[in-house]
């Protein structure tokens, strides 16, 4: 190769050729400016990586951003494990499941910083491909609702809700029962600390007491308030009444004492308002038939006086959370007759009607006193033309003071000892005769299942309750009507008479259709310590359940009409008690 001649105005030096550092730095720098550092402004300076020991080292050099951000996704290891106290609990999780995470996208922009502020020496080390080493830190972050989210489910099993204290009626008295301190996790407070400190490794959640809202002091003083109320309370109509006195008990039953307050059970108190004008009240007689010898003479009218219900409701109530009252007075209002004597034919006119027929075979003593006493009391009533016949108003009530006994209903779906228990044998009875009678219908309720007295006229019978279950005619025979009762204890035979004018109509009811009929469930076996170990009493029966109708056809003056009673009855369990 032939080298071409120097220029004239160039000599070689005869001296040896020496850099200096300086020297080479120099004209490295002026190569670097003339190569634009070798280092394009959009990619990340060699011997840039990010990371730790923990999380793991990546290389990023010369990488563009979006390389850069592809290799740290893919590179990014196992989040690191992050213990967790809180009271006696303590947890290692990862530390993702509490939102940690690794901000790549801040990575990539700290190496792009980092590769912009390099020095000018690293520059030129980079230029002459010994670029420096530099390790970034790696950027954690917290999302705060997982992290809020996952401490809660971490710590779940450490809290404990507080007990309110409350007020309890204890057989005789109102007592307060206390209340319990609770537990609270402070999840907050330790989720907004690893947001601002995600390289944390440990948590320590503070424990805090959560207090009741009802305090067992602040219950004690509604309790005492509640026992001060605990006392006899007597009732009469007007200033020379005969009183009503509710027991201390029947008084407690007419109030609550809640966490709130003192205030009225309305529901127990409409009752008991039922109940005291049962008792207080003395309603106006209409002029009745009286039986003297064998016949019936003719006895006047006699008004009476009652209580307003409203100001029963609204006195009683005011006493009941008054414990300076001890006996509340109403105001009696005049209550008038609406059948005179001038509106009673002669005896002799009146006329047999219907009859209804019933029998009580293998009725307890209990039950047989209730028959003869609800028989006896609806014996004699008279009902105007126009007005409704009440089987309940009639009998005046079924309640101790009016000479009713316990014996077996049904109640709450179950048959049990109750109150008056035989009471609806005389209301079927009754149903029966102004049924057969043709008067039209007002109120009439079944029995839950089916009852073997009432047989075998299936469907054919009527449950009252008190209060709440009324049996109701409405009497339309264009006079007044008299209802007689006929009861043979010692044949257990129940039969009840509609006497008045004599009547053109014809009626027949007809015998049971069923529908439908369903079987009973299986018997039902009840541990109890009442009974001897090893003995067995049944206490409910079985009856099958029965969908089913009668038919009432009512002709008259060549008219004729029917209508129909329906009857549902549901299957009804055996249920037996076993001595354990």
């Amino acid at each position: 190769m032939n080298t071409p001649p120097l220029p004239a105005t160039v000599h070689k030096s005869r001296r040896p050729l020496v850099w200096g550092l300086s020297g080479l730095g120099v004209v490295l720098l002026g190569g670097a400016l003339a190569l634009g550092m070798s280092t394009s402004p959009g990619t990340i300076a060699p011997g840039i990586r990010v990371g730790s020991a923990e999380t793991g080292v990546t290389d990023l050099g010369g990488l563009t951003p979006a390389q850069a951000l592809s290799r740290l996704l893919a590179a990014q290891a196992e989040a690191p494990q992050i213990a967790v106290r809180a009271g006696s609990g303590n947890w290692n999780v990862p530390a993702s499941q509490l939102g940690w995470s690794l901000d790549a996208r801040a990575e990539v922009v700290a190496a792009l910083q980092a590769s912009r502020g390099r020095t000018l020496i690293q520059k030129v080390q980079t230029l002459i491909g010994q670029p420096p080493v530099q390790t970034l830190p790696p950027v954690e972050k917290v999302d705060a609702a997982q992290a809020k989210a996952g401490l809660v489910a971490l710590t779940a099993g450490q809290n404990t809700l507080p007990r309110d204290a409350d007020v309890a009626f204890d057989k005789a008295r109102y007592v307060a029962r206390p209340g319990a301190v609770g537990v609270q996790v402070q999840t907050d407070v330790a989720a907004q600390q690893f947001v601002q400190q995600p390289e944390l490794r440990a948590l320590t959640l503070e424990v805090a007491q959560a207090q009741p809202r009802y305090t067992t002091q602040a219950m004690q003083a509604l309790a005492d308030q509640g026992n001060a109320l605990v006392r006899p309370l007597n009732v009469k109509l007007g200033a020379d009444g005969q009183a009503f006195t509710l027991t201390p008990l029947q008084v407690a039953n007419l109030y609550w004492v809640r966490s709130t307050g003192l205030e009225i059970d309305k529901a127990a108190l409409a009752i008991k308002v039922k109940q005291v004008s049962a008792a207080t009240d003395q309603p106006a007689q209409n002029a009745r038939y009286a039986l003297k010898g064998a016949g019936l003479v003719r006895v006047p009218e006699k008004a009476g006086r009652v209580s307003d219900p409203a100001e029963v409701s609204r006195l009683l109530g005011a006493a009941v959370l008054d414990p300076r009252q001890t006996s509340v007075v109403l105001t009696p209002k005049l209550s008038a007759p609406t059948l005179t004597l001038a509106d009673l034919p002669d005896a002799t006119t009146l006329t047999l009607i219907a009859s209804g027929t019933s029998t009580y075979y293998h009725s307890s003593a209990a039950r047989r006193v209730n028959i003869s006493n609800a028989a006896a009391r609806i014996n004699g009533a008279v009902v105007a033309n126009g007005e409704n016949f009440s089987f309940l108003d009639n009998l005046g009530g079924i309640s101790a003071q009016n000479g009713f006994v316990t014996g077996l209903i049904i109640s709450a779906g179950r048959t049990v000892d109750g109150l008056g228990g035989g009471v609806c044998q005389v209301s079927t009875t009754t149903f029966r005769a102004l049924y057969q009678a043709g008067l039209p219908v007002v109120e009439r309720n079944q029995h839950a299942y089916r009852v073997g007295y009432y047989e075998p006229q299936v469907g054919f019978e009527a449950a009252v309750y008190d209060p709440g279950k009324d049996l109701k005619f409405r009497n339309d025979t264009g006079g007044p009507i008299l209802v007689k009762t006929l009861n043979n204890n010692a044949r257990s035979a129940l039969t009840v008479q509609v006497w008045g004018l004599p009547q053109t109509r014809r009626v027949s009811v007809s015998p049971a259709t069923i529908l439908a009929r369903t079987g009973h469930p299986a018997a039902k076996y009840v541990p109890t310590t009442e009974l001897p170990r090893g003995a067995v009493k049944q206490i409910d029966w079985a009856a099958d359940g029965f969908n089913l109708y009668i038919t009432r056809t009512i002709r008259d003056k060549g008219k004729v009409s029917t209508d129909r009673t329906t009857t549902n009855y549901k299957p009804w369990q055996a249920i037996y008690e076993i001595g354990q």
